[in-house]
């Protein structure tokens, strides 16, 4: 039986009778599946996972004969934290971090938000979705939960990757911070996973985007090249430096400064910043997505 068969009995099922709280959870947890039962979202995630595993053994062929990995300026996110590596395995989490939040992991949260709407509608299933009874802001606001919880799941598989590779391939112990202080192994990993939050939640703008351009076009390729588009714009205009008066305001300005985590004592005046430009992303792609999307014609 067929996606689009399912959903068509359960709107049959539903459309008398108002949504509950565990009908809802229902819905949320039947997207989840949904998602991430996909051959796409598997080859996503498993991209991501070989990126972790690429660096860590590249750092370990060009530290075999005893060099040290290259290292870069103090504060930069992914070069200083490469330096580390080769003393620490922990640092491979930063770094994996570092290198796959610039294009990989928005990109990816780009292919699924962008596919969040338009996809339904390219399959045929967004108004049988909306019998059942969802409603278009329930839906819309479990489209947006699923990608979040798809930010976070992207985020950890590339940080557990990273640490399982930085064990097998190098040492692990007390680690160096940025600052230069000495910190217990158990509170690195703490920072670590403090880290992997901070880099979900910086994605919440980018998937509010993408949520927004799906609800735009019924063609879920178009969605998502679309906002994959858009990304790859803002990190070009991002590094022009006579835009650096409207660089404060691009989503991915702020993304890096989770490097701050891992200084002693901890700068948050940047990561700050970070939060609350996401927040204000989310909220006006959110608001915009909601406007479209109440009032479309759905008509697929």
């Amino acid at each position: 039986m067929s996606r689009a068969d399912v959903v068509e009995q359960r709107g049959a099922i539903g459309a008398d009778r108002k949504p509950s709280p565990l009908w809802t959870f229902g819905l949320f947890r039947s997207e989840l599946v949904t998602t991430f039962r996909r051959w796409r979202t598997l080859a996503l995630l498993a991209v991501l996972a070989a990126v972790p595993i690429l660096v860590g053994i590249a750092v370990k062929i060009e530290t075999g004969d005893g060099s040290s990995a290259g290292g870069g300026p103090e504060g930069g996110g992914g070069p200083a934290f490469i330096s580390q590596i080769t003393n620490n395995g922990l640092f491979l989490v930063f770094t994996a971090l570092a290198a796959t939040l610039p294009f990989f992991l928005p990109m990816a949260i780009g292919v699924i938000a962008g596919d969040a709407i338009a996809g339904e509608a390219n399959a045929g299933t967004l108004r049988y979705l909306l019998v059942a009874p969802a409603g278009r802001t329930r839906l819309l606001l479990t489209k947006y939960a699923t990608t979040m919880t798809f930010c976070l799941v992207a985020t950890l598989v590339v940080a557990v990757s990273a640490l399982t590779v930085g064990a097998l391939l190098f040492p692990l112990g007390d680690l160096t911070t940025i600052s230069g202080t000495r910190i217990s192994f158990g509170e690195g990993l703490a920072r670590a996973l403090l880290i992997a939050l901070v880099v979900a939640a910086s994605l919440i703008g980018v998937a509010a985007l993408g949520l927004f351009v799906s609800t735009l076009t019924n063609s879920g390729i178009a969605a998502m090249a679309t906002t994959v588009g858009l990304l790859i714009t803002v990190q070009i205009l991002d590094q022009i430096p006579q835009l650096h008066a409207l660089q404060p305001y691009f989503f991915s300005h702020y993304w890096l400064s989770f490097a701050d985590l891992m200084r002693e004592p901890v700068y948050w005046d940047d990561l700050v910043k970070n939060l609350g430009l996401q927040g204000l992303y989310a909220a006006v792609f959110g608001s915009a997505a909601w406007a479209r999307f109440t009032a479309k014609d759905i008509t697929a």
